[in-house]
């Protein structure tokens, strides 16, 4: 248990000791460098139950405090803050309880507990991975990643959508002017090449429409009657009855595009553990529509259309069966989420990385599954996340202006490469060294410019801003962490065993900020928000640089000083490499 929640649970014990009422939670915050304390509650919000001085009640609390809990030695009140003052000695104590723990911070996982199955990625298969899917990637990645580190056990999925009019366009266009041309014959990977010819659909489609409108043509009409179009609605006709043609073609395409994604995902560092595809997946959720209209959760209406009456949940009436008969995407999404819970029994939730256009869908879409009475569809959660734009603008996939997913990788290796070779730090390193620290620099840029922002927020994205060796970047952190790696090489001496000494002002600080680190990966993984194990490096990589322009270590006389030194740089070094880990980026040795 660590300093505050002892200090929590001695606060809620006080208070309701000294005015015989409970308090739900304690509000804490950092002491403010002017007054004496390590930690600070706040009092104000405690005035919602018991009504008085909050200094007096700051005093009251104080005095109970330093008498119960052995590790507070002094307090002081400021209006209504309370500063608590923590020993050395606590700190010291725990320092030597992790220094050699390889797991601080994470949480085994404990098979009893429900896992959690986290979506993202979710391609389609008529084009490669663009920027916004690098955002979805990295963030459904590291979420998935932080719920595995607080102790519950994680399965990662995407499901492909691999069917579909897009589809269809693209394999059409390859088709009519493709002349066989294949990913081998091109040099192309593969879902280049399939997404060129998405972008080939579009332009010749819309030579055909312009064509029909200078003939007399409405553009409405132009749009429905072009050739193309026609052709392309034809052949998902062919494949939904399972033309052996069609079919064949589908696979083979597919196939390429797989290659090339799987490519795409090593560079990036993400995995999956299932696969679905919505080929399989696009007929389920018919029997629970059934099912639904037998217990009342569905109604049909006179067309033989089946719908959900949502506005008695502030929302509307929504299909979920046309009157065909037919499938949209709400029963799709309603029968993938039951298969998976039948698939994977010890799931008990399910997290949906995608984009904040759709809020609106799983808003409805987890009511609907609640409604229908599952018991893991409490535990639901849509990670919405805005979207990422360039400062050249908005991009469109048919169109080809999209930025491709390995083009801004390599984009982002290169500026590393150029920006590191101004700064002039690689003398030694052979060429294959440099290129994979490039490599390392630049992605480790990416993801954390990415990461450290809130997934809701819509992000502007400058490669060159965020291959930055100062400030709140990737590359700072990962530059802090090189620097103690050198440290620890200079170290020719055993440093292994633990020592004590008194702290110094800055150990003490940069030991405080080392003690959040389990309560961090707690909360991120509440939250599903990588930013906060982000944003918690960035603040441990800053004290840590405070300590080292402030303290000798090194060059220290005392032995004992200089031992606890070098250990407390191996830590705050061994913290930073596990968080970045969370966050899916790697931290180079050397820089």
């Amino acid at each position: 248990m660590n300093i505050q929640n002892i200090i929590e649970a001695k606060v809620k014990e006080g208070f309701l000791a000294l005015y015989s009422t409970e308090i739900p939670t304690v509000e804490f915050q950092a002491t403010r460098k002017e007054f004496e304390g390590d930690l600070t509650v706040v009092v104000f919000p405690m005035l919602r139950y018991q009504k008085g001085n909050p200094a007096q009640i700051g005093e009251d609390l104080g005095k109970y405090i330093v008498e119960h809990v052995s590790q507070i030695t002094n307090y002081n009140v400021v209006k209504g803050f309370l500063n608590l003052v923590i020993e050395d000695a606590f700190y010291s104590t725990f320092f030597n309880s992790i220094y050699t723990d390889s797991t601080f911070g994470t949480v085994a996982v404990k098979d009893q507990e429900d896992a959690v199955l986290v979506e993202y990625s979710s391609p389609n298969t008529n084009k490669p991975l663009h920027l916004g899917h690098v955002r979805n990637n990295l963030l459904g990645f590291s979420v998935a990643e932080i719920i595995k580190a607080s102790g519950k056990k994680v399965y990662k999925t995407q499901i492909i959508n691999d069917r579909g009019i897009h589809i269809c366009k693209s394999m059409l266009a390859w088709e009519k002017y493709g002349n066989g041309e294949t990913p081998a014959s091109t040099g192309l990977k593969g879902d280049k090449l399939v997404g060129n010819y998405y972008v080939k659909f579009d332009q010749e489609y819309k030579k055909e429409i312009s064509a029909l409108v200078a003939a007399g043509s409405s553009e409405e009409e132009a749009k429905k009657q072009a050739p193309l179009i026609l052709e392309a609605q034809e052949m998902l006709l062919k494949w939904e009855a399972g033309d052996s043609q069609v079919v064949a073609l589908w696979k083979e395409m597919n196939s390429w595009v797989y290659s090339g994604f799987d490519v795409t995902y090593k560079n990036l560092g993400v995995d999956f553990d299932t696969l679905y595809y919505e080929s399989n997946t696009y007929l389920l959720g018919k029997d629970s529509i059934e099912d639904g209209l037998k217990s009342g959760v569905f109604y049909q209406k006179e067309d033989g259309s089946v719908w959900c009456d949502l506005t008695a949940e502030g929302l509307d009436e929504k299909l979920v069966l046309r009157s065909d008969g037919t499938a949209v995407y709400m029963t799709q999404d309603i029968g993938t989420a039951i298969q998976r819970s039948k698939d994977l029994p010890d799931v008990g939730g399910m997290v949906y990385t995608v984009g904040n256009e759709q809020d609106y869908h799983f808003k409805v879409l987890f009511l609907i599954l609640k409604k229908l009475g599952y018991s893991w569809s409490k535990n639901l959660f849509h990670l919405s996340y805005g979207m990422v734009d360039l400062p050249s603008g908005k991009m469109k996939s048919r169109e080809g202006t999209v930025v491709d997913a390995d083009d801004l990788m390599s984009e982002m290796t290169m500026t590393a490469k150029e920006i590191s070779e101004e700064l002039g730090k690689l003398e030694g390193y052979s060429d294959q060294d440099k290129n994979e620290l490039y490599k390392i620099i630049g992605l480790g840029a990416l993801k954390y410019f990415i990461l450290k922002v809130d997934p809701k927020k819509r992000i502007l994205f400058d490669p060159k801003s965020s291959v930055d060796f100062q400030g709140n970047t990737g590359p700072f952190i990962q530059y802090t962490y090189a620097r103690i790696q050198s440290i620890i090489r200079k170290a020719n001496f055993d440093y292994s065993l633990p020592v004590v000494i008194e702290l110094h002002e800055k150990e003490k600080e940069l030991l405080k900020q080392l003690e959040l680190f389990p309560e961090t990966i707690q909360q991120a993984a509440a939250n599903y928000s990588p930013a906060i194990i982000a944003n918690y490096t960035y603040d441990l990589v800053k004290e840590f640089n405070s300590f080292y322009q402030n303290v000798s270590i090194l060059g220290e006389d005392n032995q004992e000083k200089k031992i606890f030194r070098v250990q407390l740089s191996d830590k705050v070094a061994d913290t930073i490499k596990r968080a970045f880990l969370l966050l899916g980026i790697q931290v180079p040795e050397r820089m």
